[in-house]
Order: C-alpha cells, then sequence, then structure tokens
C-alpha cells in the first residue's frame, strides 16, 4: 500500500531532519544512559526508572520511524515551480479580508504536518485551506464552521 504523501515547505523538511538528527544522536544515546544507570540499581522487575526509561525508548523509536516515513514520502511545496500564477495553492501567503471579525488575515498555505495556526499556517486540508485553493484574488469564500458560516474575500496572493 503506498503511504500518503506528505506536503512540506523546505523549511518543514530541515525541520523535521534537525529533529530526526536530534532523536538518533542525542536522545537515542541519553535514553541508553538511563538503561544503564538504572540497569545498576538491580531488581529490574520493580524498577520505576528502568520502565519510565524503556517507555521514553520506545517513545523516541516510535517517532523516528514516523519521521523518516513523512520525510521518504515528502513532496516540496515549490510555489516558484508552479505555472498556476494568481491560485491559491499550497507554499502561498494569502491575505484575507475576514467578514466575521472585519480585520485584515494573513495565512501561509502549507501541509497538514508543517499546520500552525497560531503563528500563519494553515493546512491546505483544514477547511479554510482547502476553500482556498485554486481561487484568485477578488474571490469570497464561505466556510462551514462549528460556529456556523465564516466568509472571506482574498485580498493578495504571494508566492
Amino acid at each position: 500500500m503506498a503511504s500518503k504523501k506528505v506536503l512540506l515547505t523546505y523549511e518543514g523538511i530541515q525541520t523535521l531532519e534537525a529533529e530526526l538528527e536530534n532523536l538518533k544522536t542525542v536522545r537515542r544515546a541519553d535514553v541508553a544512559q538511563k538503561l544503564k544507570e538504572a540497569r545498576a540499581q538491580g531488581d529490574l522487575s520493580e524498577n520505576a526508572e528502568y520502565d519510565a526509561a524503556k517507555e521514553e525508548q520506545a517513545e523516541i523509536e516510535t517517532r523516528i520511524v514516523e519521521l523518516e516515513t513523512m520525510l521518504k514520502n515528502a513532496m516540496v511545496i515549490d510555489s516558484d515551480e508552479d505555472t498556476h500564477v494568481g491560485v491559491v495553492k499550497p507554499g502561498c501567503k494569502v491575505r484575507l479580508y475576514d467578514y466575521t471579525f472585519e480585520e485584515e488575515v494573513s495565512y501561509l498555505i502549507v501541509g497538514s504536518t508543517e499546520a500552525d495556526p497560531a503563528n500563519g499556517k494553515i493546512s491546505n486540508e483544514s477547511p479554510v485551506g482547502e476553500a482556498l485553493l485554486n481561487r484568485a484574488v477578488g474571490e469570497e469564500i464561505e466556510v462551514e464552521t462549528t460556529d456556523g458560516v465564516d466568509k472571506y474575500r482574498i485580498l493578495d496572493i504571494t508566492n
């Protein structure tokens, strides 16, 4: 079964690669040391430090596999290569007028792995992100949310 492609910016790939490197070189060594110290205490059957270190080791190994899979299936968002200039696509920064709050907002459209709404990065799979895809300046979108319908007008799109 083919794995789902993971949309990432160059910055996102670098962040994941740095995390992976840290897990493999620093965190693995830290846990190995914790396990060594816990084993030195003797009886492992009731050794809370040993159990905690084994659990941490499992979490690290799981995250390493997740990161390696994401990076293996990464598809780089490069807005410079796209021929659909003037329409919203992953990698674009979009300036919108939010009718609900009567203010301008800006979002960078990223893949779900990099989404961070508090910092202006929304996923192309989020309700707003999905509604913006392939839209142009001047278009209005309506997005169904748990609180009702939010309405936006696209003011500007930059690659």
